[in-house]
């Protein structure tokens, strides 16, 4: 397949993931135990009161019907409007979207300034104690829990050496940095030690390649086929293994931003799951499944735009 013909077709495949992920979002917010508008209004409220809400939400209505509406405001651009803050999904998701991108963003960006250089240490030294210690490290924090970390980095650098805040998000350029650095080192962290073993691995595998070795054969010089031929090549496996792995982070945001109270979408699903606001639930859940997708669709261009030898 041609790459216009990927570029162009590869989207309607992935239709039907996202009709699946509809699907079995809709179903499994429908299964919370708990009625919405008896949490909204309160155990002291009337049956009247109880029905008029389930009227003007469409509660009431059988679960077929409202799947249907849940379908048609989203071919129509809307996510429905919110049980408990009566605004459009859309619009809340908008005023929440800011954090969780600086988050994810901000982690991807520190886990690969973190992974390369020990990647590549490790791969040109093998053997020696910086590549021991190094697969010492990865293989430790991949059994790091993101909740532990995060609790761990907070006592350390917050309750501490008191460098970091503990909690918040901050309304200037540099309050956002300083509020965002220990939940992007977080997940960074997390992210960095997947990153550096596969890319390890990569780099020890690229430079056994015939391309490698023909180029030591001309003469170049061990860095130049290094930099030039082995690293490029290295960076086709990780480039979907960190499409995955960000997939993972935007799902993931959902602990750190509940450990640090950070005000974006993460925190926005979790009330809206104990509130059983199922419009905040179903709107929150098919943007972090667009966004996974997406990620999905740039990391295959990007992975035959660096190699094209990969048949799509």
């Amino acid at each position: 397949m041609s790459r216009y013909r990927f570029v162009l077709y590869r989207p309607i495949q992935l239709l039907p993931v996202l009709v699946g992920i509809s699907i079995i979002t809709f179903v499994l917010v429908r299964s919370i135990p708990g009625d919405p508008a008896r949490v909204l209004l309160g155990p002291r409220t009337t049956e009247s009161a109880l029905a008029r809400v389930r009227e003007q939400f469409g509660l009431n209505e059988p679960l077929w019907i409202q799947y249907f509406y849940f379908v048609k405001n989203l071919f129509k651009g809307e996510l429905g409007k919110s049980i408990l803050y009566k605004v459009d999904v859309l619009k809340l998701i908008v005023t929440r979207i800011e954090p969780t991108l600086v988050l994810v963003i901000g982690s991807v960006i520190l886990a690969l300034l973190i992974a390369t250089p020990m990647a590549a240490i490790a791969a040109r030294r093998r053997g020696s104690w910086p590549d021991h210690l190094i697969r010492i490290i990865s293989t430790a924090g991949l059994g790091f829990p993101a909740f532990w970390l995060a609790i761990m980095l907070i006592l350390l650098f917050s309750v501490q050496l008191g460098w970091f805040p503990v909690t918040g998000y901050g309304r200037t350029f540099w309050a956002k940095v300083h509020h965002m650095t220990l939940p992007c080192l977080t997940a960074g962290l997390a992210l960095a030690a997947v990153l550096t073993r596969n890319l390890r691995a990569s780099i020890l595998s690229e430079l056994q390649s015939d391309q490698a070795t023909a180029a030591r054969a001309r003469g170049l010089p061990e860095n130049v086929v290094f930099w030039r031929h082995v690293v490029p090549n290295s960076l086709v496996p990780t480039v979907n293994l960190l499409a995955v792995n960000i997939g993972w982070l935007i799902s993931g945001s959902v602990v750190i931003e509940t450990v640090f109270a950070i005000p974006g979408m993460g925190q926005l699903l979790v009330r809206g799951i104990f509130t059983r606001d199922y419009m905040v639930v179903q709107g929150v859940a098919m943007v972090f499944a667009c966004a996974t997708v997406l990620v999905n669709f740039l990391a295959d261009i990007l992975t035959v735009t660096i190699d094209p030898r990969v048949k799509l």
